[in-house]
């Protein structure tokens, strides 16, 4: 059983959770204009959980014809039978009652618009078979996450920041586009549908610039709005710098080292705007 669980976490790769968590504890602090109660703290945590483990659970479950056929994705776990169909599903559906559990236990609004938001996380993964907008409908599903944090706190949508959920979405439209570069190929002679497949890698890499750019005007928006303080424009500096280095590092003919600018800059974008935050709103 144990070694079924881990299977299962690394199929859903379980810590790169660590991207959109970050931006809901961003808007549950924007909301309280502080630390929240530990309460909502603790099931904004298990909501984010469960919602990313049951979207990236049904990613790979509707996927996995297609991993079977990628060389890059041929060893994972469903395509090499180490977790068969029936667990996965058991795993998404686990994930999915935490994540409306979770979502009762806030307030009534976050229990409303839970069913859209976890259902625009699942939608996410049947684009890729009929538009290149892809990328855009990721970023939107996890514009959710610090829309989702601020309703948990406040139980309403009265003064939310907008450019923040704008931001996430052109942040996460910018490196998913370069991460589709790596399958740009396999999903043009497959027949699936991305910017790199659709109009090239060179040409997929100067619009995840201009994401990424008009990602970091919006986030400097969101200090504006919110009315941060000198902290959190600390991370911006931080954030573009981040921003900047995941293009100079990762490039059209070179994709070698694409699992730092995916993972470990984005990663670390996430954290630093919300430490940012936390660090404005208590200074």
């Amino acid at each position: 059983m144990l070694k079924k669980i881990t299977i299962l976490l690394e199929m859903i790769k379980f810590e790169h959770t660590v991207f959109a968590l970050p931006f809901a504890f961003m808007g549950a602090f924007l909301a309280a204009r502080g630390v929240p109660d530990m309460g909502t703290f603790a099931w904004i945590i298990l909501a984010m959980v469960g919602a990313r483990t049951c979207a990236m659970g049904f990613n790979r479950i509707v996927d996995r014809e297609y991993d079977k056929l990628n060389p890059r994705t041929a060893s994972r776990a469903l395509p090499t039978q180490a977790i068969n169909l029936s667990e996965a599903w058991l795993m998404v559906i686990l994930a999915a009652g935490l994540f409306f559990f979770a979502c009762y236990n806030l307030n009534q609004l976050t229990l409303m618009l839970s069913p859209f938001a976890l259902g625009l996380t699942l939608f996410y993964s049947l684009t890729k078979r009929f538009t290149w907008l892809c990328h855009i409908v990721l970023g939107l599903a996890l514009a959710f996450s610090p829309l989702g944090g601020w309703v948990a706190v406040n139980g309403s949508l009265h003064n939310y920041p907008y450019v923040l959920s704008l931001g996430v979405l052109f942040w996460v439209a910018g490196f998913d586009t370069i991460y589709a570069c790596l399958d740009a190929d396999f999903d043009a002679e497959i027949g699936l549908f991305s910017l790199p497949s659709r109009f090239g890698r060179k040409t997929a890499f100067r619009l995840a610039v201009l994401f990424h750019a008009v990602a970091f005007f919006l986030f400097i928006l969101t200090g504006i709005f919110s009315r941060l303080s000198f902290p959190y424009y600390v991370g911006i500096v931080f954030t573009g710098g981040a921003l900047f280095y995941q293009h100079i590092v990762v490039n059209p003919r070179n994709l070698s080292r694409i699992q730092l600018s995916f993972f470990t800059m984005n990663g670390l974008i996430s954290l630093t705007l919300f430490v940012a935050t936390w660090l404005s709103l208590v200074v």
